[in-house]
């Protein structure tokens, strides 16, 4: 299994519009491969005092956190599924609508090393 994770910060008013939004990619997401997507709303996130999710996506004071997950049965199933993406007409246009400042988001994939 290859997970790709997200974390960012989205404006507290802009919730259903964001469930919206995370509802319509991850139908995009299932269409090229994803067998699972996960989206969650921050719920109980302290504040740390060396580093934490706020100061990782630079949350500003009306923002709450997102923290998802896309899964995938390998990286090169996941290596199509993005490259799709960056070149499919209704990504792109979602792109221009985000509701949320994507510039500050952070992901990357990750191999399973344990999975029980």
């Amino acid at each position: 299994m290859y997970v790709e994770g997200f974390v960012t910060a989205v404006p507290k008013a802009n919730k259903q519009i964001y469930s919206e939004h995370a509802k319509k990619f991850a139908e995009l997401l299932k269409k090229t491969g994803a067998t699972r997507v996960v989206e969650c709303w921050q719920s109980d996130v302290p504040h740390g005092k060396t580093t934490d999710f706020f100061g990782a996506v630079k949350a500003k004071e009306d923002e709450e956190i997102i923290f998802s997950w896309v899964e995938y049965p390998s990286k090169e199933i996941r290596d199509k599924a993005d490259k799709f993406m960056m070149e499919d007409p209704e990504m792109k246009e979602m792109g221009k609508n985000m509701p949320f400042d994507g510039s500050r988001m952070i992901y990357g994939g990750f191999e399973s090393i344990i999975d029980s």
